[in-house]
């Protein structure tokens, strides 16, 4: 069977099956991850369509960009299923409880897969410490912050002013970085989705702050306590785990490893150079 191997975060994975394979090569964002060589933690594999178990328990329903979502249990593990409502062509994955294999097929859409495979990474890496957090991500003097707030708040206006404002300012990722929690410390990676922004970089770096944003008509920034940063950090976590005990279980213990370590702030902001300045300053406690 035609595979590849991809390693995202530190995590070593396989992806088999001739379309898959094919469909994971049209990904941009995967390309920098590509390995060679290595024993898989974890697989995705081309499913069999009649094989997709029945969804006993659905714990989560969404809509993007014309496909319907749900997300729930099977009767020995879990399931995706993403339709277009348009037309109803779908894509499913599943997988069963414990097992090291992700299994996914049905139409080979890109708004599909994609995102599918994103969902299967995080299933698969969640027992790891490893979360994907939705946040700009901005690396400065070799360290990693992140910028989060809700779709329209301003993460990548933000991180685009340190970028012109702040000397040695890098973008590593603007949608989906990957946050690990590796002997006491936490990691910020680049990772293969990025959103509307092309920045697949194959890089991690020590997360130093973790910043919530919100639009202000001033710039004001104040440290979090731990219940504060904990409702900052959660809602940018992946919502179809938030809805089941078990998933839910890990996306806390691994949130709570990260406030353990890192600061978190709420920045209430203008579009401006002075707002990135402040966030650097207080960061860093240092002028840029």
């Amino acid at each position: 069977m035609m595979s590849k191997k991809y390693q995202i975060a530190g995590h070593l994975f396989e992806v088999m099956g001739e379309q898959l394979c094919a469909a994971v090569t049209c990904i941009e964002g995967f390309r920098p991850f590509e390995v060679e060589e290595g024993e898989p933690l974890f697989r995705f594999q081309e499913g069999n369509l009649r094989d997709i178990p029945p969804m006993q328990k659905v714990e989560y329903v969404f809509e993007y960009e014309g496909v319907k979502g749900a997300f729930g249990r099977t009767s020995d593990g879990l399931r995706l299923n993403l339709l277009m409502e348009a037309d109803g062509r779908a894509f499913d994955i599943w997988c069963r409880e414990g097992d090291s294999v992700v299994y996914m097929g049905g139409c080979w859409l890109m708004l599909l897969y994609r995102f599918a495979m994103w969902v299967a990474y995080g299933l698969m890496t969640l027992q790891k410490g490893t979360l994907a957090i939705h946040s700009s991500c901005i690396v400065y003097k070799g360290k990693a912050t992140l910028f989060l707030g809700e779709s329209g708040t301003g993460k990548s206006t933000h991180t685009r002013l340190w970028r012109e404002h702040i000397e040695g300012a890098v973008l590593l990722n603007d949608d989906s970085p990957m946050i690990r929690v590796e002997d006491g410390k936490v990691w910020a990676y680049g990772s293969a989705w990025s959103g509307k922004t092309p920045c697949y970089k194959n890089e991690r770096y020590e997360l130093k702050a973790c910043v919530r944003l919100s639009q202000a008509p001033y710039n004001r920034m104040q440290k979090l306590s731990v219940l504060q940063a904990y409702g900052a950090i959660h809602p940018s976590c992946a919502p179809e785990f938030a809805y089941d005990d078990v998933l839910y279980d890990e996306v806390s213990r691994t949130i709570g490893q990260i406030l353990s370590v890192v600061p978190c702030y709420h920045l209430a902001c203008l579009p401006d150079r002075e707002a990135a300045l402040l966030s650097c300053h207080t960061i860093f406690e240092s002028e840029p």
